[in-house]
């Protein structure tokens, strides 16, 4: 049997850099904040993100992008190399450049330089779409999809295509599977509605029609996403499953990648764009594209997800109000009793209550194959929606000590029967003046015992007479 060919993504590549620090003064000739760097992390943008959210997931993934002889597309090879393959088309000038600059997490100011024009379309491109299991468009209006739009257009014919569209970019090929602009992007493309749900709806109806796409997705940030067709007045809202408050810097990369590795898996549009929906929540809840554990490889030193979005902005807050930040740790895989109980207890400590939750690899590595029992998107959902717990972030690291120097809770928190001092969290707290705690679990509650208990019940019900 043959097998399936890769997600082909076609785009527009930036380079994307955050420079991350911390902002407790003025300027003194000039009333403008003073940044103290702490970070300066670069990474590859738009259709780059894109085609390496969509390889985390497993598939093979081709990314046709173009790219020139600077500084900024030679960054962009080697982050993307081992994770994609590249084909790429000439670029005449430089890489587009964006750069933020943050302070607790939140940006300040945001500068664009580069540019360029695309050259022509090589033979190594058509036969990559050729080839294709199913395609992912991330137009960035630079360019490339344009140059590469009657190879594209065919492949609309045989595979599965999501079109991620700019303002600034071409229309869709016809029969694109799924189209995915967001909601301003939706108003420019399609003026004078307003901003409601239904004008929403309309809104993505009229698009899917004007492009003959299948369907258009409107994704609304916090809201979710309106699932829409061509003149249908029904459209499905897909509702984000848990509050996703931190860098939403990504998201949609993030949604449309999702999405066309959903379709190239065999899903229905309505499940494509649910778990796009899901993904999408959970990768901004973690921190979004300026995690750098994105772009590390497993052992790799150095901070993990210094800019994760709501946890940090609410530490920073906190102490800045004299506030006791509490953090606590672990897999979750089954939320129980215990757990519950460990949380409760964590939270009447300080003032704020921080979950760190190993990732889907970490949990992996750390209780063997099988595990985890529960994906990531979903234990962060379950947990945040505890009354105990105020942020929520994930580390892809075997033990969260990294996260915690970035973090820097004043209490760490651990369930169990060992001493705190045994525990290599507290030698990671001692270094700012935090604690470490230990607080008992419920007797006989735990996530093994569980399953076990689980797999015994299903063997005798397959046994009993």
């Amino acid at each position: 049997m043959s097998t399936p060919g890769p997600l082909v993504v076609v785009g527009d590549v930036l380079l994307d850099r955050d420079v991350q620090g911390v902002v407790d003064r003025l300027a003194p000739d000039a009333p403008v904040p003073v940044v103290d760097v702490t970070a300066d992390l670069s990474r590859p943008g738009g259709a780059g993100l894109a085609a390496a959210l969509a390889a985390r997931t497993g598939h093979e993934v081709v990314l046709v992008t173009a790219l020139g002889e600077d500084g900024a597309s030679d960054r962009v090879r080697e982050a993307l190399r081992g994770r994609v393959r590249l084909v790429e088309l000439p670029l005449e000038g430089t890489l587009p450049v964006k750069t933020r600059v943050l302070a607790g997490g939140r940006p300040l100011v945001r500068v664009d330089r580069g540019g360029g024009e695309v050259g022509p379309v090589p033979p190594a491109v058509r036969e990559a779409l050729a080839g294709a299991h199913a395609v992912l468009v991330a137009d960035y209006g630079r360019g490339t999809a344009d140059a590469v739009r009657p190879l594209l257009a065919g492949a609309a014919r045989r595979v599965p295509l999501v079109w991620d569209p700019h303002p600034r970019g071409g229309p869709p090929v016809p029969g694109a599977r799924l189209v995915t602009p967001n909601a301003a992007e939706a108003a420019a493309l399609s003026p004078g509605e307003g901003h409601s749900l239904g004008a929403h709806a309309r809104r993505g109806a009229e698009l899917a029609q004007r492009w003959n796409a299948v369907c258009v997705a409107v994704t609304l940030g916090d809201r979710g996403a309106l699932l829409t067709r061509p003149g249908s007045a029904a459209p499905m809202l897909v509702p984000v499953p848990y509050p996703a408050t931190g860098d939403p810097c990504g998201a949609g990369d993030c949604f449309a990648a999702l999405a066309a590795v959903a379709f190239a898996e065999g899903a229905l549009p309505e499940e494509a764009v649910q778990r796009a929906v899901a993904g999408a929540a959970a990768f901004v809840a973690a921190g979004g594209a300026s995690d750098p554990g994105l772009w590390r490889s497993r052992g790799q030193d150095g901070p993990a997800r210094p800019g994760a979005g709501d946890a940090f902005a609410l530490a920073g807050s906190v102490r800045a109000g004299g506030g006791t930040v509490v953090a606590t740790g672990g897999c979750f895989d089954l939320l129980h009793a215990g757990h519950v109980g460990l949380l409760d207890s964590a939270r009447r400590i300080g003032d704020c209550l921080i979950v760190c939750v190993n990732s889907d690899a970490s949990l992996r590595r750390l209780k063997g194959p099988g595990r985890p029992l529960t994906p990531l998107e979903d234990r962060m959902r379950v947990l945040a929606a505890l009354g105990s717990v105020d942020a929520v972030v994930a580390f892809e690291e075997d033990t969260p000590e990294a996260l915690l120097r970035a973090l820097r809770p004043d209490v760490w928190v651990k369930g169990g029967d060992y001493s705190a001092d045994a525990l290599p969290e507290a030698g990671v707290l001692r270094g700012w003046g935090g604690q470490t705690v230990v607080l008992p679990y419920l007797d006989g509650r735990s996530t093994t015992g569980l399953a076990d208990r689980a797999a015994r019940a299903a063997a005798n019900a397959r046994t009993a007479p």
